[in-house]
């Protein structure tokens, strides 16, 4: 495990749709998602090995829901790991729309 000297850092990558956390300016991670109307569908989050067990998935994960909350948009947690943060943060409620099986296909369809 690499111990950080600085802060880590959450950036927009939106030509990529997902938001990547940087580690002394490296890629540690990234949650990735797809845009439906008003709704950013969160699909995928992952964290590299070499920098698990440092919590950085939590403030990934809090810094691009805040984005989205900001962008005046609505979430819809299809990655376990948002999912899991929405339900231990009822801060970001009002902003949590349910995931369907609209959603599902939908979804499917947008990352083919």
């Amino acid at each position: 495990m690499t111990k950080p000297t600085a802060d880590p850092v959450v950036e927009h990558a939106d030509g990529r749709n997902r938001y990547e956390i940087l580690v002394d300016g490296v890629l540690a991670g990234f949650t990735e998602y797809r845009d439906r109307e008003q709704q950013r569908v969160f699909f995928h989050t992952e964290i590299d090995d070499a920098h698990a067990g440092q919590g950085l998935a939590s403030v990934l994960v809090r810094q691009a829901l805040t984005d989205v909350r900001d962008a005046g948009k609505r979430v819809v947690p299809v990655c376990p790991y948002v999912a899991k943060y929405l339900s231990g943060h009822p801060d970001f409620t009002d902003i949590t729309d349910p995931v369907t099986p609209e959603i599902r296909h939908w979804l499917r369809d947008a990352l083919r």
